[in-house]
């Protein structure tokens, strides 16, 4: 079987725009959440990136059909490609894959348009607002950017759309459509309308979120892109690469339960079919990183899976890094593989910020807090989104 290599990765967060800032503030707990005024009346803390981000390589009039999802994408694209030395080196265009993950596409562009329809009185809404807002757009403007002509499509669901766009990516390169794979995960969620409806759903922290914490109370929304570069490990050891991380499995199911609240089996059939396609047995597995949204089921039921499938008295250790990241919805897969891969790199695992109490609902090893040194050679990241779209990736060192 093709094995999948990661040569690349990019970031663009609130926490950081390199990767080495990005990991910092995983393990310090950084705290990058403010006050959001898209949610007046409501003291909602939100993880927002405050600058603007620069992106060069498409011109003026291109840029203004972009949404900022997609300027995200752009910018992570473009540093997971540089680490991955593509951006200078020649490859065939028509073997480079782009899958994208999203879950709410251009909702800024969209909104901006109901302000200038239903408020401004404006009769007609820009001319640019589809290729604003749809969701595939953002696959689109990553291949025009870089000229990249292989497959290139968005995935869409909800908050494991970048662990899905990750795993098809790795199977396009193992079925032979691709040599490389730029996998994004994206997402501009902070727009008024947006904010608004998860404070509806009365999952949103007031304060902090506290994965796993019995005190815990909520999710924080965030902002951002992460992009992985990946290859077949014949590809890249032809360009004199030595990488040391592969997509090893890989795993996606549906509950076809509740719309919204979770099932602890669907979960663990995720992870144990990803690490039977890696061909690893769950007793190997060294560090998981979790879903963990700090909402009362999520982490409860993440918890419940995680004992079906390791034992409840032989769980690995986890964590989770929405308390710094937040939860980008759509990108958050993406973040949290950056985040899992590091870790292996780096032989640390980061810590889970703001946990201050455990909940014995929440019975396992949860790293709390301070990072811990430990070499992982094997590892999950888990996505478990509304919907009962589950996800799991399975990372090994080579």
């Amino acid at each position: 079987m093709t094995r999948v290599v990661v040569t690349g990765m990019g970031v663009v967060s609130p926490c950081g725009a390199t990767l080495d800032d990005y990991w910092q503030a995983l393990l310090t707990g950084k705290d990058i959440f403010s006050v959001t005024d898209a949610a007046p009346g409501f003291a909602l803390r939100v993880g927002a990136i405050g600058e603007s981000v620069a992106f060069d390589r498409l011109s003026p009039s291109s840029l203004a059909a972009c949404d900022r999802t997609a300027l995200f994408a752009l910018s992570a694209a473009e540093k997971a490609l540089a680490s991955a030395g593509l951006l200078t080196e020649g490859c065939a265009a028509e073997r480079i894959a782009v899958v994208t993950g999203t879950a709410a596409g251009g909702m800024n562009s969209i909104e901006a348009q109901y302000e200038r329809l239903f408020r401004q009185g404006v009769p007609r809404a820009h001319p640019l607002t589809i290729v604003r807002s749809m969701i595939s757009s953002t696959a689109s403007w990553v291949a025009l950017a870089f000229g990249l002509k292989g497959p290139a499509f968005t995935v869409s669901s909800a908050c494991a759309s970048s662990a899905h766009a990750i795993g098809f990516a790795a199977q396009l390169i193992r079925g032979g459509l691709a040599d490389v794979a730029v996998a994004v995960g994206t997402e501009a969620p902070l727009s008024q309308g947006t904010v608004l409806a998860w404070h509806a759903l009365k999952v949103m922290s007031f304060v902090k979120c506290r994965p796993f914490s019995r005190t815990r109370d909520g999710l924080m929304i965030s902002e951002g892109a992460a992009a992985l570069v990946l290859e077949s490990e014949a590809h890249a050891r032809a360009r004199g690469l030595r990488p040391d991380v592969a997509v090893a499995g890989f795993a996606c199911n549906s509950d076809a339960g509740d719309i919204v609240a979770p099932t602890r089996d669907g979960m663990a059939r995720a992870m144990r079919d990803a690490l039977a396609d890696a061909r690893i047995e769950p007793g190997r597995v060294d560090y998981v990183n979790a879903h963990g949204t700090g909402t009362r089921s999520n982490d409860a039921t993440e918890t419940q899976a995680l004992k079906l499938l390791f034992g409840a008295e032989r769980t690995p250790p986890v964590s989770s890094t929405k308390g710094v990241t937040g939860h980008p919805l759509g990108a958050a897969g993406a973040f949290e593989a950056v985040a899992t891969i590091l870790a292996m790199q780096r032989s640390v695992a980061p810590p889970t910020a703001n946990f201050d109490e455990p909940d014995p609902a929440c019975g396992i090893d949860v790293i709390p807090n301070q990072p811990r040194a430990m070499e992982i050679d094997v590892a999950l990241s888990n996505s478990f989104a509304f919907g009962g779209l589950n996800a799991a990736l399975a990372f090994q060192k080579i």
